[in-house]
């Protein structure tokens, strides 16, 4: 087996870091073979913060990226990352100035401008709540305003999947398919959102529930883990989808993220 290369990644923001970390990390993952041993500092918006950043990345040289709009501590940082002869790479510069060109306008130098709390960021929040109060079939006969509602049979992410979706601004309900237990009326009646079947394959899914069980100290067999029984419930959760025409996605293979992506082109589409 080929041993993984460590190398130091600085990552410096004026924000939150969230933009800035998802770059790094998206990038980071096209190479197999090395880890990066994370140095974030959030919230760089004056010299003393700077100034601690620049003493860690001394101390640990490596790759720098930032996100920073105030010019003279862009300077200051890439300033000394050329003396410590360290890469620094500003991630949002070619797509800010590629569009301020196409705008014809100029930047605002304001650091975390998307995070302000807006109309948008309300409607997150709003949805983060609508989520939470609907989460594994909680519902007081609304489930019509939600905007999406995923349903699937126990350990197919319907829960962290809702989460996601509601940090997009996305009110999403999830419903268990339990053997035995009748599906809530208002399920059967929205007919605004958009309903969504949650499957994977018997094999992941009682390795999923068998981990589950351990973490709650259950070590003995039920037929929650009963890959025949699970089968069964997959097969009953598939033909309940076709029946009322709602879409499926097997999140076998998927990241909550790919999950997320799909259901979200579909709610576009819809």
């Amino acid at each position: 087996m080929t041993s993984r290369r460590l190398f130091h990644l600085h990552l410096v923001s004026d924000a939150t870091g969230e933009t800035l970390n998802a770059v790094a990390r998206a990038a980071c993952a096209q190479y197999e073979d090395v880890s990066a041993v994370e140095h974030i500092y959030a919230l760089v918006r004056g010299p003393k913060q700077l100034d601690r950043a620049l003493i860690e990345i001394e101390r640990e040289p490596g790759l720098v990226m930032f996100t920073m709009v105030n010019d003279k501590l862009r300077d200051q940082l890439i300033a000394r990352c050329t003396e410590l002869e360290v890469p620094c790479i500003s991630v949002l510069d070619p797509i800010i100035n590629a569009l301020g060109t196409y705008l014809g306008r100029e930047i605002s130098h304001k650091p975390g401008v998307q995070h302000e709390m807006n109309a948008e960021y309300f409607e997150r929040i709003a949805a983060l709540n609508f989520t939470m109060a609907h989460d594994d079939g909680q519902s007081a006969g609304d489930l019509d305003d939600a905007d999406v509602i995923l349903v699937g049979v126990s350990r197919t992410s319907k829960t962290p999947t809702c989460i996601y979706l509601a940090n997009r601004g996305i009110k999403a309900a999830n419903v268990p398919l339990v053997p035995g237990v009748p599906l809530p009326p208002d399920l059967l009646t929205a007919k605004k959102p958009l309903i969504v079947g949650l499957v994977a394959s018997p094999d992941r899914l009682a390795q999923i529930r068998k981990n589950r069980l351990l973490s709650l100290n259950e070590n003995s067999e039920t037929d929650y883990v009963d890959k025949v029984r699970i089968t069964t419930e997959l097969a009953d959760a598939r033909r309940l989808c076709h029946k009322h025409g709602w879409q499926v996605i097997d999140v076998t293979r998927r990241s909550i993220e790919e999950t997320s992506a799909a259901i979200l082109n579909l709610y576009n589409r819809k």
